[in-house]
């Protein structure tokens, strides 16, 4: 005898009206949407302290898909206790608030991080900043799903459709963030524009969507307003502090981070910084730099390039570089990623475009696609504390020499350890350098930037000695000095770089830390 299981009777759930439906479908789109806010803008939040490496992503995103995590589990768990709907909406309103404070204690909770290993302070920042909202917004899935299921038979085409939807909010936050926010908006201040749309949504439901009594109506209320008070307060807390006896003349947002002009007091002298790491430093009345890196990269085309006429700088900087090479009669070509660097360098450090050829684009792009033969090319592309890792490879240096002539020379700008333990980087330039080119040589400055010059000349000497005209007098001994001091490193170790494997950025974590911490630390005054 057979028997057969008879499905029972799908459960039925009252269903909410089509005003509150739609509300609710509107609501999964923008949490979607600040999720993807928050990661992004977190992780570059904490650039500044940790750099741009994949160690600061890696935490933000490790971090991220903990609190979906956590978030999807908790939202589960409180849509089969509570009404949905109204948990929903509160856990949105929490959100709001934590990243309200979230733009209040970001700086102290980041320098106090600093101190700690590069990966685990990253992590641990982002932790505190960033979990409680992402997981107080991952909720709204399983809530919405519970109070749009009006029937068991229904389940899988709810949870389909509200899938799709917060996906496409999530893409929606991409494109905000990073067209929108990221170029046009200080980083704190759209954090907070991201608490006010999650605020917006809250009261949308309150006096609009939901049914609430009119004493919750004006909690509600009460709250928002308590929200933007503290939120008016956050963006006077978060005001990065300035060294004594300066003033912040200039500051901007851009895809390549925080971009600040500092000045002294007696208008004298002026510091162009990248996410708080000073990139340039230029004596205003004199206009001429006081950074020692600029000297030595002209200097050391100008001894070991037998004819200058054209140069190619990757990187602007400021355009300092640039200027001093067209005052010397050279044709010039500026590669520059970053075009809001460029009315800056015009306004506060007197570059002038139109005595160079200036192209936006990024450097290996160019290089790819350029027919241009020069005699010089300079490698200074630093993205905060280092170096691109995609500007240090074979293949990079390889498009490099086939857009040299002959006897041309490039000179690269570097931030590199001799230190035995610490010499990863500075070894596998030198190695990737000597695979491509005929001969390597490099100089050293006291002041912590190396110098590399490599060329098919061989033996790759000086043709002159460097006549440092123009250098600032304060600079002049230490850039003679840096000449002198030409460092053999050693060959036995490092690798050669590759587009495939190129771990430099991993195996000189330590330097970039410490590099970071302290001029961070100097940077909030500590």
């Amino acid at each position: 005898m057979k028997f057969q299981s008879v499905a029972p009777p799908p459960a039925s759930f009252p269903s909410p009206p089509d005003g509150l439906r739609w509300y609710l479908h509107f609501t999964v789109v923008v949490t979607g949407a600040a999720v993807l806010v928050l990661e992004i803008l977190g992780a570059r939040m904490l650039t500044p302290f940790f750099g741009s490496s994949h160690f600061v992503w890696s935490a933000q995103i490790t971090v991220t898909m903990l609190s979906l995590a956590v978030g999807y589990a908790l939202g589960g768990r409180i849509a089969d206790r509570q009404n949905a709907v109204t948990s929903l909406y509160g856990l949105i309103l929490l959100s709001a608030f934590y990243l309200v404070a979230t733009v209040m204690f970001r700086i102290p909770l980041a320098t106090a991080c600093l101190g700690m290993d590069l990966a685990l302070g990253s992590t641990l920042a982002s932790f505190g900043l960033f979990f409680v909202p992402l997981s107080l917004l991952a909720t709204a899935g399983p809530l919405v799903i519970r109070a749009l299921t009006t029937s068991l038979g229904s389940v899988g085409t709810q949870v389909g459709r509200l899938t799709a939807l917060g996906t496409v909010g999530s893409l929606g936050g991409v494109v905000l963030s990073s067209y929108v926010l990221i170029p046009y908006v200080r980083d704190s201040l759209a954090l907070l524009l991201t608490a006010t749309a999650l605020g917006m949504v809250v009261l949308g439901y309150g006096f609009f969507a939901g049914r609430l009594k009119l004493s919750a109506r004006v909690g509600l209320l009460a709250s928002c307003c308590i929200a933007a008070l503290l939120g008016g307060r956050a963006l006077r807390v978060d005001q990065i502090p300035v060294w004594p006896g300066h003033r912040e003349i200039a500051r901007t947002n851009s895809h390549f981070g925080l971009m600040q002009v500092i000045e002294s007091n007696d208008q004298r002298r002026r510091f162009y910084l990248n996410d708080f790491l000073i990139q340039n430093s230029y004596d205003v009345t004199s206009r001429q730099s006081i950074s020692i890196f600029t000297e030595l990269l002209v200097g050391l085309s100008e001894a070991y390039t037998p004819i200058l006429r054209k140069a190619l700088c990757l990187g602007m900087g400021v355009g300092i570089v640039p200027m001093r090479l067209s005052s010397g009669g050279m044709t010039v070509d500026v590669v520059e990623i970053n075009p809001a660097v460029v009315p800056l360098a015009q306004t506060y450090f007197h570059f002038d475009p139109s005595r160079v050829s200036l192209i936006i684009d990024d450097a290996r792009h160019f290089l790819g696609s350029t027919r241009a033969r020069y005699d010089t090319v300079h490698l200074d592309a630093f993205v905060g504390d280092s170096m691109p890792s995609h500007l240090m490879t074979r293949e990079a240096f390889t498009a490099i020499r086939s857009c040299l002539e002959p006897e041309g020379t490039l000179v690269i700008n570097s931030f590199v350890s001799f230190e035995p333990g610490r010499d990863f980087l500075s070894s596998s330039l030198y190695r990737t350098l000597k695979d491509v080119f005929a001969d390597v040589v490099i100089h050293a400055s006291d002041g912590g930037n190396v110098f590399y010059v490599a060329s098919n000349r061989t033996p790759l000497v000086p043709v002159r000695i460097p006549s440092f005209h123009g250098t600032h007098a304060s600079r002049y001994s230490q850039a003679v000095a840096c000449y002198a001091n030409r460092v053999v490193p050693k060959v036995d170790g490092g690798m050669v770089l590759t587009d495939d494997y190129n771990p430099a950025e991993f195996r000189d974590a330590i330097n970039r830390e410490e590099l970071r911490r302290r001029l961070a630390n100097y940077a909030v005054g500590k």
